[in-house]
């Protein structure tokens, strides 16, 4: 009896030693759904905008919606190299819109979000946009890409190879083009055209999206895009089936890591031009292609949700939604986003939107959901997303490795209200805002008042600094610098206090 006994305890302890090694059995999946060019007032449970979207708000109704989530920058490629690497993009000198040739952004030896979740037991995959850049800047399309997402952490990798509006139009899984002929290879250029192929500005009839200022170079399924290409025709994405592809993708990922802890950093491509949403939602939002591609959007969500409720795993998996930069109406194309508008208002009650240094560039939508452990409920924390990194850090007890990114898990889940005190956004080429508390100041900064390439969007700068207290005027229309000369004086010194923090 004393020798069952015996067998039966080293069992119950080797259990024991078990479950306390197993990072499923005490830390949940995380999943991240990262929209491009979403306005917070696209987002119907913001109660600002009119275009409805249920599958989101569902998100909301079920978790904690933040009323002060911020991206880092108002363009694309700064916040996702943030949100990803938790430090803030001006201390990269390369952290800028990337052309669709660029090199790698992130670099492979650094601390990223994805290498932190795999060092604690995660599996870890990126599916959808990725534009942080590919290879070494001469990148050879027709052969294994070496530097990429997997290099900076991502066990798995289904991208597209640079932004919908850029070429090369192909899809990218774990660092090689997929569905390429080598018989026939892929050139690309952002130079000069290859001979004999069509122009988007010298073949206008061979187009069903037509450019409104810029991407008029090469054309592939109808639609010119920025930079010139040549060859792959195999591997040429449908534009109309790209959100259908990325969410099963997304899904696959989910299916086959649902017994152990994984990590998706899923990216949505709406609504950033060209939109061109599926024929299911073509016409439906009434507001042209940019409030079909919203509801696009919102469906992937709703999708994928079920998805997790399907495979049981809503109790044990963080999910947090948010988008890249606040929003954009003719952004290169004629979709008659502007017109078609009615009376919703993509930036809500702020002011500006993508490329923007006031508030809507960077003010954008931010939701989590972790069943069972988030209680719903609306939070007024500041929060940006380089905290992910730190939040995280903290969720798994590991060294938060970057100071930019502040350790604010319970904020997250909605434990605390105490978020971060101060934030450093970023509008048009490095230009910078500081928030503080409720109050932004924006410093003085050469360049017009308004985007000088046809889009219809403030900048923020002016060669005067600004002052607005956003708890009285989230407009942004009460310029109090003068007023208040010595606040203005205290945030320059705050401000200039973190920029030079390495």
């Amino acid at each position: 009896m004393m020798k069952y006994i015996l067998i039966l305890s080293g069992i119950i302890c080797m259990a024991i030693l078990n479950s306390c090694s197993t990072p499923s059995q005490q830390n949940p999946n995380i999943v991240i759904i990262y929209a491009d060019d979403l306005g917070i007032g696209d987002v119907s449970c913001y109660q600002s905008g009119t275009l409805p979207t249920p599958g989101i708000d569902q998100m909301a109704a079920e978790g904690l919606k933040f009323t002060n989530g911020y991206a880092t920058a108002a363009t694309c490629t700064p916040s996702r190299y943030s949100l990803l690497t938790g430090e803030y993009p001006w201390r990269n000198n390369r952290a800028a819109v990337l052309a669709g040739n660029a090199a790698l952004l992130i670099d492979p030896n650094s601390n990223t979000l994805p290498k932190l979740l795999k060092d604690n037991g995660y599996t870890t995959g990126a599916v959808g946009k990725w534009h942080l850049g590919l290879g070494d800047g001469n990148i050879n399309w027709n052969a294994p890409i070496t530097l990429g997402a997997n290099e900076v952490g991502f066990d798995y990798s289904y991208i597209m190879a640079a932004t919908n509006d850029r070429v090369p139009t192909v899809f990218v899984e774990d660092g090689e083009v997929v569905n390429l002929d080598k018989n026939d290879p892929i050139l690309v250029d952002y130079r000069k055209n290859f001979e004999g192929e069509p122009t988007g500005k010298d073949n206008p009839e061979l187009l069903k999206v037509h450019p409104s200022h810029g991407h008029d170079m090469s054309i592939t399924n109808g639609i010119s895009r920025i930079g010139y290409m040549k060859g792959g025709k195999s591997a040429l994405w449908v534009d109309e089936n790209m959100a259908d592809t990325f969410l099963d993708k997304a899904k696959q990922f989910v299916k086959q890591n649902q017994s152990k802890p994984f990590f998706l950093f899923y990216a949505l491509h709406q609504p950033h031009v060209p939109r061109v949403p599926h024929q299911r939602f073509a016409g439906k939002s009434g507001m042209g292609p940019r409030g079909d591609a919203i509801l696009e959007a919102d469906w992937c969500v709703s999708e994928f949700l079920k998805a997790l409720d399907e495979f049981g795993l809503s109790e044990n998996t963080l999910v947090i939604f948010s988008s890249d930069n606040g929003p954009v109406l003719d952004d290169g194309y004629q979709d008659e986003a502007k017109e078609l508008l009615g009376n919703h208002t993509p930036w809500g009650n702020l002011r500006g939107g993508k490329y923007s240094l006031y508030d809507a560039g960077t003010h954008i939508p931010f939701i989590t959901r972790w069943k069972g452990q988030i209680k719903p409920g609306v939070s007024d924390a500041l929060i940006s997303q380089v905290d992910l990194y730190g939040s995280l850090a903290e969720l798994l007890q590991s060294e938060n490795k970057r100071p930019d990114s502040h350790s604010l898990f319970d904020v997250l889940i909605g434990k605390s209200i105490n978020g971060r005190n101060h934030h450093v956004t970023e509008g048009l080429q490095g230009r910078l805002a500081y928030r503080e508390g409720d109050w932004v100041m924006i410093p003085p900064h050469k360049g017009g008042k308004k985007i000088s390439w046809g889009v219809d969007m403030e900048t923020g700068f002016s060669m005067q600094p600004q002052l607005y207290n956003l708890k009285d005027d989230p407009s942004q229309q009460n310029d109090l610098a003068e007023e208040y000369p010595e606040k203005v004086d205290q945030m320059m010194k705050s401000f200039e206090a973190i920029k030079s923090r390495k």
